[in-house]
């Protein structure tokens, strides 16, 4: 592990980042160019003490989980993230395993829809972005712990969130979150993650493994999703998916049709719960 050159090059790419960036408030008291070390420590889920260790070069080395939501926080390409793992004493993630860093190019692409709430999720369920309507129709999900950020473990595992579906779509989407991760199975059957992942979903959801051993794989469609949202109430909303495909990614955009009392409701999110979002930040 090379302490010095890893603290050098996570400082580096924590300056490069302009808060707006990963949805953050600019502020007029800022003092430091790039991201705080607190807002890397949030975005990716670690303490800031460790953060702030690392970039003195003293901290202990970091697990690959750890160096995963670094290096997806602080957005780094794929030639950068593998240069941040093999300083840090760890072999880059393998071709064969799911992808858990994410373009800058679809961060951007992320971001530029600032009325429709969108999200990018893993071949294997793992929320590893969310925009600014996404967190105030959904809340925000980086506030799972690390191991739990994962809309299948949420599902049959969790409490779901504000999802709150019909017995129709309880059923359906339940279907298709377990065929997803049989899918992402026959692609990444090395992938000691998603192996992990399963198994714990198979120990403590019977509903789980009773779907499981049904057999059935599929990939994330497109649908009609309930939202029960604490300030403006149920919403039925078309949840369009867009396939990545080069990594393997899908991106999750919710919408309503003109008119209906739902996009109306979707407007009122745009103002109010991002208002209020940037306030609590």
């Amino acid at each position: 592990m090379d302490r010095l050159e890893l603290a050098h090059v996570l400082k580096a790419a924590r300056a490069r980042i302009a808060p707006e960036e990963v949805g953050l408030p600019t502020g007029s008291r800022r003092r430091v160019v790039g991201l705080r070390r607190e807002e890397v420590a949030q975005l990716a889920g670690v303490s800031v003490d460790y953060v702030v260790r690392l970039e003195q070069g003293r901290g202990s080395r970091p697990s690959t989980q750890v160096l995963t939501a670094l290096t997806r926080a602080l957005r780094l390409e794929r030639d950068e993230r593998d240069q941040v793992f093999r300083l840090a004493g760890s072999s880059p993630p393998l071709a064969g395993r799911v992808e858990m860093s994410i373009r800058p190019s679809v961060q951007r692409l992320l971001q530029r829809f600032t009325d429709l709430p969108a999200m990018v999720i893993s071949a294997k369920g793992d929320v590893l972005a969310q925009n600014d309507m996404s967190r105030a129709l959904l809340g925000d999900l980086s506030r799972w712990p690390a191991g739990q950020r994962n809309i299948v473990w949420q599902r049959f595992l969790g409490d779901g969130g504000r999802v709150a579906l019909t017995p129709e779509e309880d059923e359906a989407t339940a279907r298709q979150s377990v065929g997803s991760l049989r899918t992402a199975l026959s692609r990444y059957p090395g992938d000691q993650e998603l192996r992990s992942l399963i198994d714990e979903l198979m120990a403590g959801s019977e509903r789980f493994r009773r779907m499981w051993e049904e057999g059935r794989s599929t990939v994330w469609r497109s649908m009609h999703k309930t939202i029960n949202h604490p300030d403006v109430g149920p919403l039925v909303l078309d949840c369009d998916t867009l396939l990545l495909p080069d990594t393997d990614q899908s991106m999750i955009v919710y919408s309503a049709a003109a008119g209906t009392r739902d996009a109306s409701a979707l407007d009122m999110l745009r103002v109010t719960g991002i208002e209020r979002m940037t306030v609590s930040t």
